[in-house]
Order: structure tokens, then C-alpha cells, then sequence
């Protein structure tokens, strides 16, 4: 894969990968997700560290849901959400291509660097 490929990954890859990406851009879905992985919450637990209303939590909870990234459980009139990490493998498959690019090309730069007088 080239750098012009990898820049573009994210864009090109198709169906629920891509929303994944969308998923994890806005840094009050990452820490959703940061805070689901400690366990199951409801979306007053989720928006009370937070200075956003349960209205904002809940259509940010919408997103990761349809992202697959989130599950929820209902408990009566109340609302869990629980994390489900699985579709978080294409932004670590792309992480590792990303490392395997940079290591690559630092490595040349290393050499070039290291033949020089």
C-alpha cells in the first residue's frame, strides 16, 4: 500500500467500516466509548462527566449504534449501552498497515542517512 493509498483509506473503504471511522472522529464518541469499556452505562452515567445534555449523548449513542461499535439493553423503562469492540478491527488492521508504512520509510530514510559521508 502507498502513502497516497493509506491517506485515502478510510475514505474508500466501503459500508460499516467506513461508518466506524465516521463512528470514532468526534472526540465525545471516543470517550463514550473509552467510558463503555470500563462497563455498561445508561445515558444519564454517559452525559453526567460531561458538560452535554442526555439529548447529545443519546443521538451520539445513535451513531455508534448504527456504526455497530455500541449494543443496547433494555431494563425496563431504562436504557444500557455496553461496548462491543469487534468492529473496531479495521481501525487497528489500519493502524498496523499505517506502522508497517512509516517503519518502512524511516528505515530507507535510516539507510540514506547512515550511507552519507
Amino acid at each position: 500500500m502507498t502513502g497516497k493509498d493509506l491517506l485515502t483509506y478510510s475514505a474508500s473503504v466501503p459500508g460499516p467500516a467506513s461508518d466506524v471511522y465516521e463512528a470514532v472522529a468526534h472526540p465525545l464518541r471516543r470517550q463514550i466509548l473509552r467510558d463503555l469499556a470500563r462497563g455498561e452505562r445508561s445515558v444519564a452515567e454517559l452525559a453526567a462527566p460531561h458538560s452535554v445534555s442526555r439529548p447529545a449523548v443519546s443521538q451520539h449513542l445513535r451513531v455508534l449504534r448504527e456504526a455497530g461499535l455500541v449494543d443496547e439493553r433494555r431494563d425496563g423503562r431504562r436504557r444500557c449501552y455496553h461496548l462491543d469492540p469487534k468492529p473496531l478491527v479495521a481501525i487497528s488492521d489500519w493502524l498496523v498497515e499505517l506502522d508497517t508504512f512509516w517503519a518502512q520509510r524511516l528505515g530507507a530514510l535510516r539507510h540514506h542517512l547512515d550511507s552519507r559521508p
